[in-house]
C-alpha cells in the first residue's frame, strides 16, 4: 500500500477522506455527496482497501476547490457545475482563472492614477455637491474613502461638460438621465464579457488573454462613442423626415 500512496519523490499521491476534507475545507459529508452526484468523475481512481476505508487522488483537491468556488462565488447550481465539468473540466478551470485575472486587473487599474476628494472634484470640475451626492446615491458614482477614482472622475468631467453645454436642470436635464445609459450598457457589458470569456478561456494563455482584453479597452470606448454619434445622427434624420412628411406639424 505504501507504494501506492507514495510517488517517486515520496510525495503522497492518495489522501484519506479526512485529509481531503482538511485540504479543501469541505466536509466529508459534502465530498461524499459530490461523489454520489458524479461531480468528481466515476470514481475509477479511488483506491478502496476495505469496506470502510478508501484513498482518494490528490487531484480531487483542485476539483473540489473549483466546485466550491463555482458554488460560492459564481452561485452556480450543482447540476450546471456537473454538466460543465463533464463537458470540459480544463476549460472550466481556465475560465475561472481568466475571470480572476480580469477582476484583479480591473481592481489594479481602478487603484491607479489620480484620486480626488469630493471637495477637490467640486473645485476642479465645478459640479455642485448635491449633484455629486445624487450621482453616488443612484450608483453612477462609487466614491471610496480615497475619494473618486479614474472612472468616476471621467464621469464627473462628462457631467461638467454637459452642464457647460447647456444641459441644465431648468430644461429638464437631471442626474437621473445617466441611469438611461447605465441601464442600457449593463446588459451589453454582460454579453461582451460572456463573449470574451467564451472565446479566450482555454484557447490562449491567460497572460495573452489579459493582453488582448487590455488592448481592447480604448478601441471599444472609441467604437461605442462613434456608433452612438452615428445612431444619433440617423435618428435625427428620421425625425426630420417624419416631421417633413407631416407638413412640419409637431
Amino acid at each position: 500500500m505504501n507504494a501506492v500512496l507514495e510517488g517517486e519523490a515520496g510525495e503522497q499521491q492518495l489522501l484519506r477522506m479526512s485529509e481531503l476534507a482538511q485540504r479543501t475545507g469541505v466536509s466529508p459529508g459534502t465530498i461524499r455527496y459530490y461523489l454520489r452526484e458524479g461531480l468528481l468523475g466515476g470514481g475509477e481512481d479511488i483506491v478502496r482497501t476495505s469496506r470502510n476505508m478508501a484513498y482518494y487522488p490528490v487531484s480531487y483537491v483542485e476539483r473540489i476547490s473549483l466546485i466550491k468556488r463555482l458554488q460560492e462565488e459564481r452561485f452556480l447550481p450543482l447540476r450546471v457545475i456537473r454538466g460543465a465539468l463533464e463537458e470540459d473540466p480544463g476549460r472550466v478551470q481556465a475560465l475561472v482563472e481568466l475571470e480572476d485575472r480580469i477582476i484583479e486587473g480591473a481592481l489594479a487599474r481602478a487603484a491607479e492614477g489620480e484620486w480626488l476628494s469630493r471637495s477637490a472634484a467640486q473645485k476642479r470640475y465645478g459640479v455642485p455637491r448635491n449633484v455629486l451626492d445624487r450621482l453616488a446615491e443612484i450608483g453612477v458614482l462609487t466614491p471610496t474613502r480615497r475619494g473618486y477614482g479614474r472612472d468616476d472622475l471621467q464621469i464627473i468631467e462628462a457631467i461638467a461638460s454637459f452642464r457647460a453645454g447647456g444641459y441644465e436642470e431648468a430644461l429638464g436635464f437631471t442626474v437621473y438621465d445617466t441611469l438611461r445609459y447605465r441601464d442600457s450598457l449593463a446588459p451589453l457589458v454582460e454579453e461582451e464579457l460572456r463573449a470574451l470569456l467564451g472565446r479566450l478561456a482555454g484557447t490562449v494563455e491567460v497572460e495573452r488573454a489579459m493582453e488582448i482584453i487590455a488592448a481592447g479597452v480604448e478601441p471599444l470606448r472609441e467604437l461605442i462613442g462613434a456608433m452612438h454619434s452615428k445612431l444619433l445622427l440617423d435618428a435625427l434624420r428620421r425625425h426630420r423626415s417624419a416631421t417633413s412628411a407631416r407638413g412640419g406639424a409637431p
